[in-house]
């Protein structure tokens, strides 16, 4: 019989992917069960984001996590234990009453790091999988992946002031009949996008997570590329059955003085009025069926009209933070049609799957991504939550997981496939 209540927890500063450190947490059971969760800050990150704790000074550029880890051993560990791990609510409400204000006290990196250990040790205790722990018997829908094709700020030649390697431009294959089939596809359309990549461009260099990163003025306009992504669909035999995604991050480029939007695409300026008029220009010229932060996080206004002059999925990241507040908000008005998720910008497990009943309840589709530490079990949340699309992953060690979930259901497993992505295009009943 197994025993759910926790005996240990404790955190450690461990290396991430995204070149600085991570929290990780280690939550263990009394029957055994270990459930490691960790966290790590993202590229582009909203303002309206949970804060997180970070040691400052130089060491680690500022961004070491060993206070939010000391938080973690000597604060918020000692406050769970003896609680059962099988219960997720009860204490990720512990979590955030540990004191007024925890995660601005505590660190919402260091309550969210244990909050998603507690989740994986819940599920190990109860015997069970991450995906049917979090959403039961319903768990049943495999959502639609793709791959990453480029990104890079600085590929246009100037007129650029992000930081951030936005925008990032990937493939949605979503009219298959399987999961495995969509990520055949996106296997095939990404080494004919390499091909072109190595012929057109010999000098581009791969990102940590595969795009393709075209040097310094060799193109004009992201134009030329999506050329290339078009071309590189038909030749695959997918066309009217992938389409790129992109994430566009436009709050990066958003020059808060000049109201106007710069180096976004091309090395020109915009206004918010000739942005609009772009987006449906390349809507129309170009298979996009996903557009993600197209306008500056408080433009609320701006995603609902552009939301109802096209027809394709358009995803609120730092326009939502994954907050039901903003989401209810967006709602009210129309801004976009889906919400990216990413648990670590709200906090908590409990707090990020309110967020998702809020979402559906609306008739938005939830995204989730990748980017904050959750690695393999970004597919099992995916699954447990019947989410429509994911950011990437149909290949690679994330690609992997989700076909090892649609062989363990099998009958009962779906892909969900074109109704995943939201927008009248993909609507069909």
């Amino acid at each position: 019989m197994s025993d759910s209540k926790i005996v240990s927890v404790r955190a450690q500063q461990v290396y991430t992917k995204r070149g600085h450190p991570g929290i990780e947490a280690i939550v263990k059971t009394a029957d055994g069960s270990e459930g490691r969760g960790m966290c790590t800050s993202g590229i582009s990150i909203g303002t309206h984001e949970v804060k997180f704790t970070f040691d400052g000074g130089e060491k680690w550029k500022g961004k070491g996590v060993m206070g939010a880890v000391k938080n973690v051993n000597e604060i918020i560990g000692p406050a769970i234990i003896g609680l059962d791990a099988s219960k997720q609510a009860e204490i990720d409400h512990s979590l955030i009453n540990i004191v007024p204000n925890a995660k601005g006290e505590l660190g919402g990196n260091a309550i969210a790091a244990v909050s998603a250990a507690v989740l994986k040790a819940g599920a190990k205790s109860l015997g069970i999988p991450l995906y049917r722990h979090i959403g039961g018997a319903n768990a049943m829908y495999l959502p639609v992946p793709g791959v990453g094709l480029f990104m890079g700020d600085k590929r246009y030649g100037g007129g650029v002031t992000t930081p951030y390697p936005k925008p990032t431009n990937s493939i949605l294959c979503y009219d298959f009949e399987t999961f495995a089939d969509a990520s055949y596809a996106a296997w095939e359309i990404y080494e004919l996008w390499q091909e072109e990549m190595q012929k057109l461009y010999y000098d581009a260099t791969k990102s940590d997570h595969d795009f393709f990163v075209v040097p310094r003025g060799v193109v004009k306009s992201d134009e030329e590329l999506w050329e290339i992504c078009a071309k590189v669909i038909q030749d695959a035999g997918y066309e009217g059955r992938a389409g790129i995604q992109m994430d566009v991050a436009a709050d990066t480029y958003f020059d808060r003085e000049e109201k106007l939007y710069r180096g976004l695409f091309s090395s020109k300026k915009m206004t918010k009025e000739e942005l609009m008029k772009y987006y449906q220009k390349i809507v129309k010229n170009y298979p996009i069926v996903c557009i993600e932060d197209p306008f500056n996080e408080d433009d609320y206004d701006a995603h609902a009209e552009l939301t109802s002059l096209v027809d394709i999925q358009i995803v609120g990241d730092d326009l939502f933070t994954t907050m039901k507040e903003r989401v209810a908000h967006g709602a009210s008005m129309g801004a976009a049609n889906c919400v990216l998720l990413k648990v670590n910008q709200v906090g908590t497990i409990t707090e990020a799957l309110e967020m998702i009943q809020l979402a559906y309840k609306y008739g938005y589709g939830i995204m989730p991504c990748e980017s904050r530490g959750e690695g393999v079990d970004i597919a099992d949340y995916c699954v447990g939550i019947n989410a429509g699309s994911v950011r990437e992953q149909a290949i690679g060690e994330i690609g992997n997981r989700f076909l090892e979930i649609e062989q363990e259901l099998g009958h009962s497993g779906k892909f969900i496939g074109k109704m995943g992505l939201k927008g009248k295009r993909f609507q069909t009943f």
